[in-house]
């Protein structure tokens, strides 16, 4: 408890906390020097100053697009799967705003990855905790193309089954946290999750502002009343010393530990950290540690201007957990309520991704999303390797963009020899030839595309398991029409992200054809977020004219 500090007595004065008349205007704060205006004056001379604009600070992670690869110099692609969905909700918040996006706050897999799909899951009796399926597409912006649809369906798990769970609620209570979307809607949102507590469960709640604090002990989940009075006892003041918070909360976690159930952090903060440590690398390190030792972390992140979406996402991802943005109390609801098990169950820890082409029928391919999550090819091997952990019935989309054999690629063919001949120069087996040692012959390589493989491991094991597949080559690409209302959702929710970050990718395919494939590929919509999707890819293509 040595890194505990206690919480002023007295709120103070927060230099980040807006004044109550622009509480509820985001972006906005009052004139840091304005005088004072007497009432005489203001009634005989009325004059408007308009609001100083907050300076926007938020930090996004910058990237560029995958490039397309040759598969005769680069056939094997490595990734970590991924469950983060916190791009597609802080987009929805600009541009209901009236805004679009940053380029870099767009994530094309956080966009696909947000929708759920109707993809069966594995059998009762299945090894693996999940079910992988490959669909082949013929890409809707270049008809010659192809797209592979590889999705991983997680065994779903009711929750009344669920291991008992011991959380820490770890929120932040600076002064930057005070306008209605942030300390407010995070507390709503903790009080919908505390009402599906069990009895067998734990919470607890630790705050962070100038100091940080346990404002509740390790309580049983029946105890409903006394957690939401905690819960709404918190008011926002002072400065943000986050790392304190993150210390105090993992302490409260190991005090309540739970032997094989779910041990996990909630972080919920806007990232605004300016006491303490604040270098992301030294706060990854300490969340690294203490995944090692059995306690994950999922980041709920909330604000705008001030917004620190990079280590929100960094944090969760290297914390074996989830990052979400919740820019609603109905954001909230689906992440906290409607997909409480994936949020907090895993079936799946490392789950690692390697797709190998075949250079006898694909000469070119390129991923679509993931680049925050490329791994080296020998990662895929090596279960030291931190990758993403799978919730209970999640569901993880990739998407890869592909140039058949004998079709006009990207780049110009050599003049000089063959990729065969080089690598055979090199000392290396030719491309070719790789899968020689897997099947019969030629004939049965020229009804593959690609072959994946997937690294995964059971939950509190040290040894991955591995699975494979081939993904066939079919007599004909199937256009997107034809394919079922998933898949071409998934595929229109894809060409929206590309085309937000600007991307020349897709050529001039836009607003015009996948808003069109998204109305057309709705299916039941039960929460009617397929429905709000084709709203805002319209007013996004307004947005940009």
């Amino acid at each position: 408890m040595a890194d505990v500090q206690p919480a002023p007595a007295v709120a103070p004065a927060a230099q980040h906390a807006p004044a109550p008349v622009a509480a509820n205007v985001t972006g906005y704060a009052p004139p840091a020097m304005a005088p004072a205006l007497s009432r005489s004056r203001i009634m005989t001379a009325p004059s408007f100053v308009p609001p100083m604009q907050a300076p926007d600070t938020a930090k996004y992670e910058t990237y560029t697009d995958n490039p397309w690869q040759q598969v005769a110099e680069q056939p094997v692609s490595t990734f970590s799967a991924s469950v983060d969905t916190g791009s597609y909700a802080n987009i929805r918040r600009f541009i209901n705003r009236g805004q679009l996006p940053p380029k870099d706050a767009v994530r094309v897999e956080e966009l696909v990855n947000y929708f759920g799909f109707d993809d069966t899951g594995p059998a009762p009796d299945a090894r693996d905790p999940f079910k992988v399926r490959a669909q082949v597409i013929a890409s809707p912006w270049m008809p010659e193309r192809g797209l592979i649809r590889i999705t991983i369906k997680g065994k779903d798990v009711a929750k009344a089954t669920l291991p008992p769970a011991n959380l820490v609620f770890l929120v932040d209570v600076s002064g930057s946290m005070s306008p209605q979307d942030r300390l407010p809607l995070v507390q709503s949102g903790l009080k919908l999750l505390t009402a599906q507590l069990r009895p067998q469960d734990r919470v607890s709640l630790v705050t962070y502002a100038s100091g940080s604090q346990v404002v509740l002990p390790p309580t049983p989940g029946d105890q409903k009343d006394r957690i939401n009075q905690a819960i709404d006892q918190l008011r926002a003041s002072g400065g943000t010393y986050g790392e304190g918070g993150v210390r105090l909360a993992y302490a409260q976690a190991r005090e309540g530990l739970i032997k094989d159930g779910i041990n996990r952090v909630l972080l919920a903060t806007d990232g605004d950290l300016n006491i303490g440590v604040t270098d992301p690398l030294i706060l990854k390190t300490l969340v690294e540690e203490q995944r090692k030792k059995g306690i994950s972390l999922t980041t709920l992140g909330v604000g705008d201007s001030n917004y620190n979406e990079a280590l929100m996402k960094r944090l969760a991802d290297v914390g074996n957990g989830s990052y979400h943005y919740l820019d609603s109390l109905q954001e909230a609801h689906k992440v906290l309520v409607n997909e409480m098990t994936s949020t907090l169950a895993v079936i799946a820890q490392d789950l690692k991704l390697q797709v190998e082409f075949n250079p006898a029928t694909v000469q070119e391919y390129r991923l679509i999303g993931y680049e925050l999550h490329a791994l080296k090819r020998e990662d895929f091997n090596n279960d030291k390797v931190d990758a993403g952990d799978i919730g209970a019935g999640h569901q993880v989309t990739a998407l890869y963009e592909f140039i058949p054999k004998g079709a006009k690629g990207t780049v110009d063919p050599l003049r000089y020899g063959s990729e065969d001949s080089k690598d055979r120069k090199q000392g290396q087996q030719p491309a070719s030839d790789a899968r020689g040692t897997r099947d019969a012959g030629t004939n049965a390589r020229m009804n593959e595309l690609a072959w994946v493989k997937l690294r995964y491991k059971q939950p509190g094991e040290e040894r991955s398991l591995l699975t494979e597949l081939p993904v066939n080559r079919p007599a004909s690409l199937p256009t997107v029409d034809s394919l079922d209302a998933d898949a071409r959702f998934a595929v229109a929710v894809a060409a929206w992200g590309q085309w937000l970050r600007g991307s020349s990718l897709i050529g001039d395919y836009g607003p015009t054809q996948f808003v069109k494939l998204a109305r057309e590929s709705r299916g039941e919509d039960r929460y009617g977020n397929r429905a709000e999707f084709a709203r805002l890819a319209e007013l996004s293509a307004t947005l940009k004219q």
